[in-house]
């Protein structure tokens, strides 16, 4: 058994196409098969039923194919142990985020990343929270940014900043006529929310218990819910960032909410086992460059992360 082998596998399996596979590790079709049915002679059992179009894992190949996700991260985390003792940040970097951050973080966070570690091969995806915490444990991807906490022990949470949430309230809608918001005193009739899946949505409900919501759209994007709230009047809740992408005019649809004050905490988060502190604080650094200072966690402002 090789770690060859073992990525040949993964990439069969997130292919499920021989060619595609073997083009995504730069061999040959043939080369691919032979080493995957070396693997199954050696192992005694199919890992991929081949018969089934397109192929898939047999029921014992995809448990081996889970610990090959595993064993392979164990494989970077080496690299980047080595790396650290020589004082060097480089390998690749999956990194995931959620869609109510990304929007605010991701445009200056790829330019500045790029520009200062070039040597890192950086891929990023947006996907809800479930799914990240679901390829946090199978050591699908490397770290992510999302809203915590988890309060999960397999997880590790690393704060990064924390923002608030503000009302974007039609001029038709009465409250408008309020300097600031109570949470009490807001119509959940007429809120506009996010689709299932987002946390920011759950964020959102939390801050009005014992209410039941009768909208009758849920919209992707903030800046869909934005949209439907300027056309069909009622309000919604926004993060802070997204100020910036609203114009002077769209501001002064905004209120405070207070009793109690509404924020979320953003952190960076990596499995429990990780050790590749380098690649940890290359995102934490550029991160530290976007997001407005009086945002950031004080402790990232003052220390490097230590795992």
């Amino acid at each position: 058994m090789t770690i060859q082998q073992l990525e040949y596998i993964v990439a069969l399996d997130k292919a499920r196409h021989f060619v595609r596979a073997a083009e995504s590790c730069g061999i040959t079709q043939s080369t691919l098969s032979a080493m995957i049915q070396k693997l199954e002679e050696e192992l005694d059992c199919k890992i991929f039923d081949r018969t089934m179009h397109p192929v898939a894992p047999t029921e014992i190949g995809s448990h081996i194919i889970k610990q090959a996700h595993v064993i392979l991260f164990n494989v970077k985390q080496l690299d980047e142990n080595i790396r650290v003792r020589k004082g060097t940040v480089g390998g690749s970097l999956s990194l995931a985020i959620i869609p109510t951050v990304a929007p605010y973080l991701l445009p200056g966070f790829i330019a500045l990343f790029r520009k200062t570690y070039p040597e890192v091969a950086l891929k990023i995806a947006e996907m809800p929270t479930q799914s990240i915490i679901r390829k946090l444990h199978l050591a699908e991807i490397d770290m992510a940014i999302l809203s915590t906490p988890l309060d999960d022990p397999k997880i590790l949470e690393v704060p990064l900043f924390y923002e608030k949430f503000i009302a974007y309230i039609s001029p038709d809608e009465p409250i408008y006529a309020n300097k600031e918001i109570a949470t009490s005193d807001m119509p959940l009739e007429h809120l506009w929310v996010l689709e299932e899946g987002h946390c920011l949505r759950n964020q959102v409900f939390n801050l009005c218990e014992n209410k039941t919501h009768t909208s009758t759209y849920q919209a992707g994007s903030i800046d869909t819910l934005v949209r439907i709230v300027d056309l069909n009047g009622g309000y919604t809740i926004i993060p802070e960032l997204h100020i910036e992408l609203l114009t002077e005019s769209k501001r002064m649809n905004l209120r405070k909410i207070v009793r109690p004050e509404a924020t979320r905490e953003i952190a960076l988060v990596v499995r429990h086992d990780y050790v590749r502190e380098g690649l940890m604080n290359a995102v934490a650094n550029c991160i530290k460059q976007i997001i407005p200072s009086q945002m950031l966690d004080t402790r990232l402002k003052k220390f490097a992360i230590k795992l």
